[in-house]
Formats: C-alpha cells, sequence, structure tokens
C-alpha cells in the first residue's frame, strides 16, 4: 500500500509540474514556432496524466448508498460544466475564447486542461458511481453487519440485565441480516420460551417457536433456513403468523450445548442467503456467550442476595438464644447449638420464673429460610411475655398457638416443648406440642415421653386443645432430662442412614454420670463420627439438665 501511495503521488506531482510547463511552453512557441513539437508534447502529457489521475476512484466502492446517490447528481452537473465549458474555450468563433487567446496563450492551454480534467474525472465518477449503485444495498448490509457485530461486543461487557440484553440481541439481529422480524426462545424445562421479540407478538412468536422446534425433519444444530414452502409444510396454519415468507433459526450454543434459538424472519420474499446464514451464525455465537454470561451474573447477585439474608437469619437466630446458660446449685445445665449451612429454626431459652421455678422451652420452626427466623424470633417474644403470667405448660401453649394464628402463615409450623422446674419441690412439669420426645435418665435407665400434642399453627381450634396433655414427675438425684431437635437423630452417615434414637440414648446412658458439658461434648463426638462423610443439613439443638439433690434447695446463683 505503501508502493501504491508512492505511485500516486509521484504521478500526480508529474502532473502538477506538466500543467504550467504547458502554459509556459506555449508562450515559447509564439516567439519560436519551431518549438510547437515542445507543446503539443506536454499537452498530450498532461491529458495522459489527468486520464490516469481520473481512473483513481476506488473510494466509491466504500460509500453507503446515499452518499453515492448524491454522488452521482453531483459529478452528473460538474462533469456538464466543465464539459460545456472545455467546448466554449475550443471554438475559435467564440468570443470567449478570442479573449483568452488574445491576453494569453498560456491561460488559454491551462483553462484548456483543467476543464478537460473536470469532464474526464467526474464523467469517470459518474460511471464508477453508475456500476456500484446496484450493489450499494449489498455493500451496506454487510458494513452495517460489521457495524452491529462491533457494538455487540462492546454491548456484551457493559448490559448485565438479562433481559435487557435479550432485547438488544433481537433488535441487532435485524439489522445483522436485514429481516423484519427476530425473537429468542431458550429452554425451559421441556419447552421453550421466548425471552425477547421484536416487530412480532410473543404469542405469534411462541406458537410458531413451538412448530419449528417441535417438527422432527429439523434437527437444529447449525444455522438453518426456510423458505415459504418449508414453512408451510412445518406449520399448517402459516396464514396466521404475519405471513412470514423466510426464516433462519441459530442455535444459541454455549460449550458444545444448545440453550435457545435466535430466529430471524422476513415477511417479503427476500430468501436468506449463504453470507445472511453466515452472518447470524456468527452472531448467534457472540449472543450465546453473552446471555450466558449475563445470565451467570444475575445468578451470582441472587445468590449474594440470598447470602445476605442468610446472613441477616443467622444474626438474628444467634441473638435469640442465650448467650450462657442459668447457673444453679442443684441443677446443672448445658445447652448446645451448632447451625447447619443454611439458616433454620431452632431455638431454646430459660425463663427465671420465680426464686423456685425455672421455665425451659426448645422450638423448632418449620423450614430454612429468612421467614423461619423471623418467626423464631416472634416465638421467643411470646414464650418470654407468658412466662411469668401462665403456670402451666399446657395453658401456655395453647394461648401461644392462639397468638401465632394472626401472624403464622398456612405453610409454616413450630414444635415446641416448655416446662418448668420446681425447685422446691423437685418436681418437672412439661407439655409438648408436636417436638422430638423428652428423653429422660433415671437409675441408669432412659424412657423416651411424648405426651400427646399438635404443632403450633396446624390447628387453631379446640382440637389442638383437646389433644395436648401436660406430664409431672418427681426428679432424684442424678436424673437427667434432654432436650433436642431432629437434627441430632435425622443426621446421616455417607449410606444414608440416621444416627437415630437407639444411638442417642446409648450414648446418654453409657456416659450418664459425667457432667451435662460433657455428656454433650460425647454426642457431638459421636454424630460427627457418624456423619463424617455427609454434610450437615439441618441445625442442631442440645439441653441438657442434670439434677443434683441438695440440702440447699434455691434459685438463681
Amino acid at each position: 500500500s505503501r508502493r501504491r501511495h508512492t505511485r500516486y503521488i509521484s504521478v500526480t506531482g508529474v502532473q502538477t509540474c506538466a500543467l504550467p510547463i504547458s502554459y509556459f511552453s506555449s508562450s515559447l512557441t509564439k516567439l519560436f514556432p519551431s518549438t510547437s513539437f515542445v507543446e503539443n508534447a506536454f499537452y498530450v502529457v498532461s491529458i495522459i496524466l489527468i486520464s490516469i489521475n481520473s481512473f483513481r476512484v476506488a473510494w466509491i466502492a466504500f460509500l453507503p448508498k446515499k452518499q453515492k446517490v448524491y454522488l452521482l447528481i453531483i459529478s452528473i452537473v460538474l462533469a456538464s460544466f466543465c464539459g460545456i465549458n472545455f467546448g466554449i474555450i475550443n471554438n475559435d468563433s467564440n468570443i470567449i475564447n478570442q479573449i483568452i487567446t488574445s491576453f494569453s496563450s498560456g491561460l488559454h492551454i491551462s483553462l484548456n486542461l483543467l476543464m478537460l480534467q473536470g469532464t474526464i474525472y467526474f464523467g469517470v465518477i459518474f460511471f464508477t458511481t453508475l456500476f456500484h449503485l446496484p450493489t450499494a444495498e449489498a455493500f451496506d448490509r454487510k458494513a452495517e453487519e460489521v457495524s452491529s457485530l462491533m457494538d455487540f461486543s462492546k454491548l456484551i461487557t457493559q448490559v448485565f440485565d438479562f433481559k435487557e440484553l435479550a432485547e438488544t440481541v433481537t433488535q441487532i439481529t435485524l439489522k445483522v441480516c436485514n429481516s423484519d422480524a427476530s425473537w429468542i426462545a431458550v429452554k425451559s424445562k421441556d419447552s421453550y420460551q421466548i425471552i425477547a421479540a421484536a416487530h412480532i407478538g410473543f404469542l405469534e412468536a411462541d406458537n410458531f417457536t413451538q412448530s419449528i422446534l417441535s417438527k422432527g425433519d429439523y434437527e437444529i444444530n447449525e444455522v438453518v433456513t426456510l423458505n415459504e414452502e418449508d414453512i408451510k409444510i412445518v406449520n399448517n396454519d402459516f396464514r396466521d403468523y404475519n405471513g412470514i415468507k423466510s426464516l433462519a433459526v441459530a442455535p444459541l450454543r454455549v460449550h458444545s450445548k444448545i440453550n435457545g434459538f435466535l430466529f430471524a424472519a422476513n415477511w417479503k420474499y427476500f430468501l436468506f442467503d449463504e453470507d445472511d446464514k453466515k452472518a447470524i451464525g456468527a452472531f448467534a455465537d457472540y449472543a450465546a456467550v453473552a446471555l450466558e454470561n449475563s445470565k451467570l451474573i444475575e445468578e451470582s447477585l441472587e445468590k449474594e442476595r440470598l447470602e445476605k439474608e442468610l446472613d441477616v437469619a443467622r444474626e438474628i437466630q444467634f441473638k435469640i438464644l442465650p448467650h450462657t446458660t442459668p447457673k444453679y446449685s442443684n441443677l446443672e445445665i448445658s445447652a448446645l447449638f451448632v447451625p447447619a449451612f443454611e439458616v433454620g429454626g431452632d431455638y431454646y431459652d430459660f425463663f427465671n420464673i420465680s426464686k423456685n421455678k425455672i421455665g425451659f422451652v426448645i422450638a423448632d420452626v418449620s423450614g430454612k429460610s429468612i421467614s423461619a427466623a423471623f418467626i423464631m424470633a416472634e416465638v421467643k417474644g411470646i414464650f418470654e411475655s407468658f412466662s411469668k403470667l401462665i403456670e402451666s405448660p399446657k395453658d401456655l401453649l395453647i394461648k401461644t398457638n392462639e397468638i401465632l394464628k394472626n401472624s403464622l402463615e398456612k405453610k409454616y409450623f413450630v414444635t415446641a416443648i416448655y416446662g418448668i422446674i420446681d425447685f422446691q419441690k423437685g418436681i418437672l412439669t412439661f407439655a409438648r406440642a408436636g417436638h422430638t420426645p423428652l428423653i429422660y435418665l433415671t437409675d441408669g435407665k432412659a424412657e423416651k415421653l411424648t405426651p400427646a400434642g399438635i404443632g403450633l399453627g396446624l390447628d387453631y381450634g379446640e382440637n389442638f386443645n383437646n389433644n395436648l396433655n401436660e406430664i409431672e414427675f418427681k426428679l432424684n438425684d442424678n436424673d437427667i432430662i434432654v432436650l433436642f431437635t431432629d437434627g441430632i437423630t435425622e443426621a446421616q452417615n455417607k449410606n444414608s442412614e440416621e444416627f437415630g434414637y437407639e444411638r442417642l440414648i446409648k450414648s446418654l446412658t453409657e456416659n450418664a454420670m459425667k457432667t451435662p458439658d460433657q455428656i454433650s461434648k460425647e454426642i457431638m463426638s459421636q454424630i460427627s463420627l457418624f456423619s463424617k462423610d455427609k454434610t450437615q443439613f439441618d441445625d442442631i439443638t442440645l439441653v441438657i439438665f442434670k439434677w443434683k439433690l441438695n440440702n440447699k434447695i434455691d434459685g438463681e446463683i
């Protein structure tokens, strides 16, 4: 290209030199008539150089159609102007010619050459533009395709909204292959869902998509084009779809997996050629990657949002649980909470009812979401409010169930055990609302106590009240009371076998002589060893009381 540019400058430079030499050679001929051949020689050379330079119009091919039309009109006007002036200047009988010649023969030669150059140059432009005009539309299309692809390559790094990006893809598709309508269908389970459409209704696009993709005759692993006859075969109700005459379908493929299809349609009798297929195929590859990236970003943002919600729920859960266990001279207490990866609804608490009584509760809200954490916070407030007003565990659970009626959604329920220990009498009283059994160890024997009761929120009528029983029993020295949630018994090993009640009771009986803290650690050690190959899927809560029959019977220290 450098050599071509150098040659162009050389020819232009020689032509520039030839014009003034022709000017002065005419004056030389007047003084020395025998040197007229010099004037003629430089005149001919100038014409040759003018002709050569006039054919250097390759730039016309790169003009858009609109500019070519303007150039065609301008070249006609200027070529006509120069041609008429050239005729006037060379007409010896014309007064203008006589005036210019008498004034300066050199000026006459120069004007002659300039008008000749204009006539030839603009004449060449006229015919070159005229020949390029039929292909101007095709060239504009290709230029627009390249421009669209360049714009889209920039766009995919800027647009993070999946829906907005999909709509942009359909709009650019109209330009890429000069189509009248475009839409995108992505896989959604066993069918295809229209996520964006341009110049066609969603319902029409969906019906047309199902007709095309459900037809077994077309395996669309690459760009497929269909003419009117093909479409009629595929779709018997073709007339209902806006009179589409031709269609191109390109798969949206990412990592050899087809996630959807990009459609381009024409309503006029314009078939997609091979260049159109290549263009839409290349564009579909861009679009597939962009849409996949946008989807991943959207999923990442959603995951981040959910993680923040879970963090909030986890924080709520930890705040409402007791930070320490109460200390009593004749009652040892151990409480342990091990959260799972998801937010659960486990809850336990202790209430200092009076100098001689302590209330306790363990509960489990159904579900593992931020809603469960908020329900748990509400349950804590209810139990804390009623613990000093209602001494009967059964009555307290009934009242709690009535309160929850106004706030608990139907899809949620709460299982709970609420009890009271009377230090002065050494009596434990409790009621159970659908929770896991209370395990009572006395004289080395373990017993599961499961009084009747259904979960809070499962029924708000007499059925709940009538099916709720209360148990009361006397505590003996070294008796152990164990409360827990199903995260313990339902912990699984690699064979999906549950830890179960038998292993829990066996561990309790084997370690009955130890302190509650030691028992808790031993149980957790066995659960961890049992489920080492399986991820914990539920929160684990364990509360252990050990009654010590001392001479001094008092309340909290």
